[in-house]
């Protein structure tokens, strides 16, 4: 079985590579925005997990240089990812507002709220 997952992992990254979409074009302010706003975001992940890449892949495609730590293979994000959000369980952003921490599992609720975050920063008037 663990053969099985190893290959099915690895055709998971090479379609993720394939299939890459390009960030959109934004301009300096609003590439620094982003940039700012990426700071207050963490994605918890496994790297061949079909739900991360789907979240990796709508950062991508919304110009959100996203941070990621491999809960699989991490041992010190794994543990973070228990005690802060509560499971071990993949995708999972964690958002720092200030001095709260919130932590969001499911990869739709998770891209959902990065494009409801990021659309004041790509509005062009």
């Amino acid at each position: 079985m663990g053969v099985i997952r190893w290959i099915l992992g690895r055709i998971i990254l090479v379609v993720e590579a394939l299939t890459k979409p390009k960030p959109p074009k934004l301009n300096a302010d609003q590439h620094q925005a982003m940039v700012a706003f990426s700071k207050q975001v963490t994605l918890y992940q496994f790297q061949a997990c079909p739900f991360c890449v789907k979240v990796r892949q709508a950062s991508r495609k919304l110009g959100l240089p996203l941070a990621a730590k491999d809960a699989k293979r991490d041992m010190a994000a794994r543990r973070e990812l228990e005690q802060g959000g509560g499971k071990i369980k993949v995708p999972c952003l964690r958002i720092q507002q200030g001095d709260e921490v919130q932590w969001m599992y499911e990869s739709d609720d998770i891209i959902a709220y990065l494009n409801q975050a990021t659309t004041p920063i790509t509005q062009t008037d």
